[in-house]
C-alpha cells in the first residue's frame, strides 16, 4: 500500500493548527510535520534553526519546500517526512501557496490528500486577534495573497477536498479528511469543480 500524507492549504488563521490537532485526537497516525523556521516570532509547531543550519540542509538537498514570509524562512525537511512514513504515520504538512504544494507533491511521492481550508477575511482577522498575533497586518496581507494564489490556479487540478472552517466544526472537518484519506486514491479537482454549486465555494474568489 502506498504511504499517505495530508497537505492542508489555507490562509493564516484558516484552522490548519486546530484541524491538525483534531486529526491527531481521532487517529494518532496523523502527525504534523514541523516546519523548519529561521527567524523570530512564534516557535510552537516549528523546529527552530539558524540560517547556517538551513544552509547546510539546503546543501544536502533535504529541503523539499522553502518559503520566505513575515521576515522569516520556512522549510520542510524531507527526512522528517520519511521518518514518519517509516513509523507508519500519516504526515500532515501546512502550506500557504499552490507552488509549494505542487513542489512538495512532486518531490515526495506519497499519496497526498490536498485539502483547501477556507474562511472569510473577517473571520481570519478575528481569530488572529484572539490568539494575539503581533504581526496581524502581515497575516491579513497573506490572506489576500492566498486568495490571489487560488484565483491564479483555479483551473488546475490541485485539491481533493474543500472545507469552509467558518461553517464546519473542527471535529467534523477532521473526520471528513480521515474519510478522504481512507477512500484514496482519488482525483484532484480544480477549484471550479470543488462543490461548485455551493455559494460557499464561489465565495472564495
Amino acid at each position: 500500500m502506498t504511504d499517505q500524507g495530508v497537505i492542508l492549504y489555507g490562509p493564516p488563521a484558516s484552522g490548519k493548527d486546530t484541524i491538525t490537532g483534531e486529526l491527531a485526537e481521532l487517529d494518532e497516525r496523523f502527525t504534523l510535520v514541523p516546519k523548519l523556521k529561521a527567524g523570530t516570532g512564534r516557535s510552537t509547531g516549528y523546529r527552530m534553526v539558524t540560517a547556517a543550519e538551513l544552509e547546510t540542509l539546503r546543501g544536502m538537498r533535504r529541503l523539499v519546500v522553502e518559503t520566505s514570509r513575515y521576515g522569516n524562512v520556512y522549510a520542510v525537511d524531507r527526512h522528517d517526512i520519511e521518518a514518519m512514513t517509516k513509523a507508519g504515520r500519516v504526515p500532515v504538512v501546512h502550506m500557504g501557496n499552490v507552488a509549494d504544494l505542487q513542489r512538495l507533491r512532486l518531490s515526495v511521492p506519497l499519496e497526498w490528500t490536498c485539502v483547501l481550508l477556507w474562511a472569510p477575511r473577517e473571520v481570519c482577522a478575528r481569530r488572529s486577534r484572539g490568539r494575539g498575533d503581533a504581526d496581524r497586518p502581515a497575516r491579513l496581507r497573506a490572506w489576500e495573497e492566498t486568495r490571489a494564489d487560488l484565483a491564479a490556479h483555479r483551473d488546475e487540478a490541485v485539491f481533493h477536498l474543500l472545507i469552509r472552517t467558518d461553517e464546519t466544526e473542527p471535529g467534523r472537518a477532521a473526520r471528513r479528511i480521515i474519510d478522504a484519506v481512507a477512500e484514496g486514491p482519488h482525483r484532484a479537482l480544480p477549484l471550479s469543480g470543488l462543490d461548485h454549486s455551493s455559494p460557499a465555494s464561489r465565495a472564495i474568489t
